[in-house]
């Protein structure tokens, strides 16, 4: 068995410098690849279900379906809520088996979301569940826009919450479709400089390769959230895969051909996390 919290993963990433790869789900089929590409890659990984996946599918389901791949794998899986909105999310995912929770404040003021989410930070490592906060609120790609974290905000958020990791808001934006954008880097290493938690990066899929490995292996940046970019495999390989053959239409055929593409890709992200030392074996 081979099912872990978030902090198990992330502690040893920290101290080590790399990153593990928060993957976000939407089904079996890509859950199944992406435990398969961390496999192939050793390492560890993180399965993430987000909003738009738990609107589709029952958080007891994807806790069971997380952690049926978790328990068969042969490195380190964690089974993360990523963006729950309130402690009923929280609470939910951890009697549903998650190893580590996700609670985002980052719309609220900085007093209130730091009251609640120390409360559900309490809940959690009650159950032996890990529990990542936001500090400063990620913006979407033609939608809201970010509002960056404060470094002296993020202080105090990281010393009075009690979490195992902080999201931070450096430039990083959800559902980008191209990697055009870029991190604050002066911003990282200002937040750096005042606290000692593991950082994460949502909106991973915007942020150029190289800077993304780059940050993996030289900053507290120890796990990016990476969908749109896998999503957009996903969605082309099954284009291909219905125009090879108009007749076909049986669903379990087709997302089998859909499996190999998205693993290569899964693959590509996690061998430019990993640690170096992995690189060269």
């Amino acid at each position: 068995m081979t099912l872990a919290t978030l902090s198990q993963v992330l502690q040893p990433a920290y101290s080590e410098g790399y990153a593990v790869a928060g993957l976000v789900c939407l089904g079996w089929e890509d859950m199944r690849a992406y435990v398969s590409a961390a496999e192939a890659e050793e390492c560890s990984l993180i399965l993430q279900a987000g909003p738009s996946c738990r609107e589709h599918t029952p958080l007891p389901v994807l806790g069971a379906m997380f952690r049926t791949l978790a328990e068969a794998a042969t490195v380190p899986v964690v089974a993360h809520l990523d963006h729950g909105y309130s402690a009923e999310d929280c609470r939910i995912a951890i009697e549903s088996g998650f190893t580590s929770v996700m609670y985002d404040g980052s719309r609220k003021p900085l007093a209130e979301n730091i009251v609640e989410t120390t409360r559900i930070a309490e809940m959690a490592h009650a159950a032996g569940v890990s529990c990542e906060g936001e500090i400063g609120f990620v913006g979407y790609d033609q939608g809201d826009a970010s509002e960056g974290t404060d470094p002296q905000e993020a202080a105090r958020f990281a010393h009075e919450t009690g979490v195992d990791a902080m999201a931070i808001s450096v430039g990083n934006v959800h559902l980008q479709q191209n990697q055009q954008g870029g991190l604050d880097e002066n911003r990282i290493r200002e937040i750096e400089a005042v606290t000692s938690l593991p950082l994460v990066i949502h909106g991973g899929s915007g942020i150029p390769p190289a800077q993304r490995q780059r940050l993996a292996h030289g900053s507290a940046i120890c796990k990016f959230n990476i969908g749109t970019e896998l999503r957009m495999v996903f969605g082309a390989a099954l284009r291909a895969t219905l125009a090879s053959d108009p007749n076909v239409f049986d669903r379990i055929g087709i997302l089998k051909q859909i499996e190999a593409p998205v693993e290569a890709a899964a693959r590509t992200v996690l061998r430019s996390l990993k640690p170096p030392r992995s690189d060269a074996a």
